[in-house]
C-alpha cells in the first residue's frame, strides 16, 4: 500500500520514487527545487542520479538489491553535491529512495536558498540550521563588539597622548618616544622651544587668544617638521620637537631659524594683529659615548641651551655646550 503523494511530500521532501520500468514516477518537492525542472519523471532513474557507492548502480533489481544499504550518490542534472540515500521497496515493484544532504546541509541551503519548509519537520538538519544561524549570529555580533572595543582602545590611547587644545603629542607622549630613541641607540636632536612675550597676549587679549595663538604655532611647527618627527606641546607655551636620524647641526641652525621666522610672523585674532616669537634650545643625543645618556639629562642640556638662547635677546636658538653645564640659566 502505497502512501498519498501529499503524505509523501511531508514526511520526505527529497524522496524519489521509481517505478517498475526504472523510470522516475515522483520526486518530493525540495529535490525538484534542487533539479529546477531539468530533469524528472518519465526519465530513467540512471539519467536522475547517479549511485557511485557501495558500488554503481543503473537498474532497478541492483537497486533493490541494495535496499536498506546507505548510498551515496550525485544529481546528474542539478547542483554537484554528493547527497546520502537510503532505498526500499515501494510495494508496487518499485523502490523509493530516501535522499539527504548529510554534513553538507549548511552549504547546501546557503547555495540554494533552502528554508525549514524544504525538510522534514522531524529532520535534525532543522535544528542544526537554527544552530548554525545562532551560531553565526553570535560570531557576528562578537566580531562588532571587538571592533567596536578595539576603536574605543585606540581612541583612549590617542586621546592619552594628544594635547587637546592643538592636536600636537602630548608631554606623556613624548617621553614614551624619547625613551625609545634612546633604547634603541638611534641619533637625534631635542629641540626646546619657549614663546617669547606669550604671556602678554593672555593679559592682554585673554586665554582664548592665547590659545588661538598656540594652534597657530601648533601648525607651523607641523608644517615645518618631518611626518616621523614629534612635535609635543609639553606645558603652557612650551613644546619639545624629536628629530630622529637628523644631527647635523647646519640643518639644525636652519630649521630653527625657520621657525622662529615662521612664528615671529603676525598672527590674525579677530581683525588685529598678534605678533611673539620663540627661543629655542637645542641638543644632540651621543649614543657612541661611553656613558649612557637619559632621557633627563638630554632634556636639561636642551632647557639649558633654551635659556642661553633667551639670554641673547629672545628669538634666537643656542645648542647645548659641555661648559655651559657650570652656568646653568
Amino acid at each position: 500500500m502505497s502512501l498519498p503523494p501529499e503524505t509523501m511530500d511531508t514526511l520526505c521532501p527529497m524522496y524519489l520514487q521509481i517505478g517498475a520500468d526504472g523510470r522516475v514516477r515522483r520526486m518530493g518537492p525540495t529535490l525538484h527545487k534542487l533539479l529546477k525542472g531539468r530533469c524528472g519523471r518519465g526519465m530513467p532513474f540512471a539519467e536522475v542520479i547517479h549511485i557511485y557507492r557501495p558500488k554503481r548502480v543503473t537498474t532497478l533489481p541492483g537497486l533493490l538489491a541494495m535496499a536498506g544499504r546507505k548510498l551515496q550518490l550525485r544529481l546528474c542534472c542539478g547542483p554537484r553535491m554528493t547527497l546520502k540515500g537510503l532505498a526500499m521497496p515501494d510495494g508496487e515493484d518499485g523502490a523509493i529512495i530516501n535522499l539527504s544532504f548529510g554534513i553538507g546541509v549548511v552549504e547546501a541551503v546557503r547555495c540554494h536558498s533552502l528554508t525549514s519548509t524544504d525538510f522534514a519537520a522531524t529532520d535534525l538538519a532543522i535544528d542544526m540550521l537554527y544552530l548554525v544561524e545562532a551560531k553565526s549570529a553570535a560570531m557576528e555580533a562578537s566580531r562588532t563588539l571587538n571592533r567596536r572595543l578595539q576603536g574605543a582602545m585606540l581612541a583612549a590611547e590617542q586621546r592619552a597622548y594628544t594635547d587637546t587644545l592643538t592636536g600636537l603629542r602630548n608631554r606623556r607622549a613624548m617621553d614614551h618616544v624619547l625613551q625609545r630613541l634612546i633604547r634603541v641607540g638611534e641619533p637625534f636632536a631635542v629641540l626646546h622651544i619657549d614663546l617669547d612675550f606669550f604671556k602678554q597676549v593672555n593679559d592682554t587679549r585673554g586665554h582664548a587668544a592665547g590659545d588661538q595663538v598656540l594652534q597657530a604655532v601648533a601648525r607651523v611647527m607641523l608644517d615645518l617638521t618631518r611626518k616621523e618627527d614629534t612635535v609635543a606641546r609639553v606645558g603652557g607655551d612650551e613644546f619639545v620637537i624629536l628629530l630622529a636620524g637628523l644631527t647635523d647641526v647646519a640643518r639644525l641652525s636652519e630649521l630653527a631659524e625657520r621657525l622662529i621666522r615662521r612664528i615671529e610672523r603676525p598672527i590674525s585674532l579677530d581683525g588685529s594683529l598678534c605678533r611673539i616669537s620663540a627661543s629655542i634650545g637645542l641638543a644632540l643625543s651621543q649614543p657612541d659615548s661611553e656613558s649612557p645618556q637619559t632621557a633627563e639629562a638630554l632634556l636639561e642640556q636642551a632647557d639649558i641651551a633654551l635659556y642661553t638662547a633667551k639670554r641673547l635677546g629672545r628669538g634666537q636658538h643656542a645648542f647645548h655646550e659641555p661648559e655651559s653645564v657650570a652656568n646653568p640659566r
